[in-house]
């Protein structure tokens, strides 16, 4: 290895596939016994993947990626469940565990960056049956999410007309994915900085107008302050039970809700074969990962809860559109009549934007599988801008699930089938935590120090990995609590809640016992070959920031 850093020492401005192809050579022999099928296809995959998505696109992403309904419409529900008090507790705890999942993520992609995400990080650090059971978990996830996002689009364009079918939406739509998944992926990085940028408008607008509101400056003139906190109170009394357990299940509750309004948050790895620089894009991504959920989650919420009474029915009876937004009721009642339009069209590119990035993320895990044998090798198939073509085209043909909410009987089935994948986030959160460990735990076997070999070490580890899976593991045990109180047992909530996971083992042992595969031991973890790659590989140094750059705070 002190061979390889010398003859490569000074190559951080050289062209990145000569470097790769000195280093297939040279480096072959010192990977060839590494567990984990490290081979030449991973240090070849960055030259078949075109590496379209700059810092700003990656910075973008994560900072505003995962917000959309969960957060603009989803934020009602959890207060009317909740109250202002418990909604903000919950999206708070939530979030400081989905920012674990994100550091934990973000330090094994940085090493690794490959396609993919957690099924290329389990396949080397844990077990390939964990990278083909979670991987297939996921796939699935993606094929029925993508449809249900353009269900969510046609909805959402029914707050200004009703006359045309929702058919014609969903196709226009679904077409429009297509199409710019089938292009070089600077296209999506594009789209979705756009994106990005009028969501964190939207947040920054809307919250300015809710302290506006609250502090009396409306047209109404009427100051709230902490009016709804102490009437109808900061808890709501869940399921009618009076009491500190009403009150706690109500706050249970949207400790699981909150959970899939964060869903999508850790898939900023899944591109980082198609990243510039992924070495120093992740980290200053997922370092940022406390302000982004501070500023866009957390304070929303609390301004929400300022503006909104829990005990409105409009939080929970209101149409699947702007309707229903907490934001868009405070706006009707200040007397101001212009957000609902804005609130809704925004809120329209976000359901757009999350069909994007789903269209983007299912196949890069499609093709990961295929990488490693777990799916089809046609799979892994490039066209001419680099993306993987079939596994988008697989993705295609499933948006047609959305046809099936035209049909009452039909959108029942596709009902089910979005409920089963609700849980698949926790799931999947629960194997990066489980692979992350492993891999922290096999930089302790092998006397590696994480904070000088590593390309970046994430802070608090292995503490907040192990308090995040404790969380997600009782969140898991308890999300269907509801389903085993007296006079409410629910068959589809009890599957939807409960059947994911045990899918999962099932797949995972069945791998195993077909493949014949073993747990990777911790000695022989393959971290050393990685972190090889990465010193042969050094990325050009970032300029300083001149001039009115020091003040862009939002990318790198």
């Amino acid at each position: 290895m002190a061979e390889t850093k010398t003859q490569y020492a000074g190559k951080a401005e050289g062209d990145m596939e000569s470097t790769l192809a000195m280093t297939t050579t040279s480096c072959r022999g010192d990977l060839a016994d590494l567990p984990g099928g490290l081979d030449e296809s991973v240090l070849t995959e960055v030259k078949e993947l075109k590496q379209g998505l700059k810092q700003r696109h990656i910075q973008m992403i994560a900072l505003a990626g995962t917000i959309g309904t969960g957060l603009f419409l989803g934020s009602g529900r959890a207060i009317a469940h909740a109250g202002p008090l418990g909604a903000f507790l919950g999206y708070a705890i939530i979030g400081m565990a989905a920012a674990s999942v994100v550091l934990a993520v973000g330090e094994m992609g940085t090493l690794v960056p490959l396609s993919g995400g957690i099924v290329r990080y389990s396949e080397y650090f844990v077990d390939p049956a964990l990278a083909f059971a979670n991987g297939w978990n996921e796939v699935y996830g993606y094929l029925v999410s993508i449809p249900s996002e353009l269900v969510a689009v046609a909805v959402l364009v029914e707050f200004w007309t009703t006359s045309v079918s929702n058919a014609v939406w969903i196709t226009i739509f679904g077409l429009l994915m297509l199409g710019t998944a089938f292009l070089f992926v600077r296209v999506y990085g594009e789209i979705e900085f756009f994106f990005s940028t009028l969501k964190i408008l939207l947040i920054i607008g809307v919250n300015i107008m809710a302290l506006v509101i609250t502090c009396g400056g409306g047209p109404s003139g009427e100051s709230i302050g902490f009016r709804y906190w102490k009437h109808p109170g900061p808890f709501v009394q869940y399921l009618g039970i009076s009491g500190s357990l009403g009150r706690f299940l109500g706050f249970w509750t949207v400790m699981s809700n909150a959970l899939y309004a964060f869903s999508g948050i850790e898939n900023i790895t899944l591109p980082a074969a198609e990243t510039q620089n992924p070495r120093q894009a992740i980290p200053k991504a997922t370092k940022r990962i406390f302000w982004r959920i501070l500023i866009f989650y957390i304070i929303s919420i609390f301004m929400v809860g300022l503006v909104v009474s829990s005990d409105d029915p409009r939080l929970l009876t209101g149409s699947a559109n702007a309707a229903r937004s907490p934001f868009v009721i405070a706006a009707k009642d200040a007397g101001i009549k212009v957000v609902p339009s804005i609130i809704n069209a925004v809120v329209l590119t976000s359901a757009w934007s999350s069909g994007n990035a789903n269209i983007l993320g299912g196949p890069r895990i499609l093709f990961a599988l295929a990488k490693h044998g777990h799916a089809p090798a046609f799979f892994t198939r490039l066209n001419r801008f680099g993306v993987p073509y079939i596994a988008i085209s697989l993705f295609g043909i499933f948006m047609c699930l959305g046809y099936m909410s035209l049909s009452s009987g039909a959108s029942t089935a596709f009902t089910w089938l979005q409920d089963l994948v609700s849980v698949s986030t926790l799931v999947n959160w629960m194997t990066i935590c489980i692979t992350y460990l492993r891999f922290y735990y096999a930089c302790k076997a092998q006397n590696i120090d994480r904070h000088t070999k590593l390309p970046w070490a994430a802070p608090f580890q292995p503490y907040s990995t192990w308090a995040s899976l404790g969380m997600f593991i009782i969140i898991y045990l308890t999300g269907g609590y509801k389903t085993f109180m007296r006079g409410r047992w629910d068959t589809e909530t009890f599957i939807s809640s409960y059947l994911n996971l045990p899918v999962v083992i099932v797949l995972y042992f069945a791998y195993k016992y077909i493949k014949g595969t073993k747990l990777v031991p911790l000695a022989e973890s393959p971290i050393r070959g990685f972190i090889l790659l990465a010193e042969a590989n050094p990325e050009p140094v970032p300029k300083p920031k001149r001039g009115i750059q020091k003040f862009n705070i939002l990318w790198g």
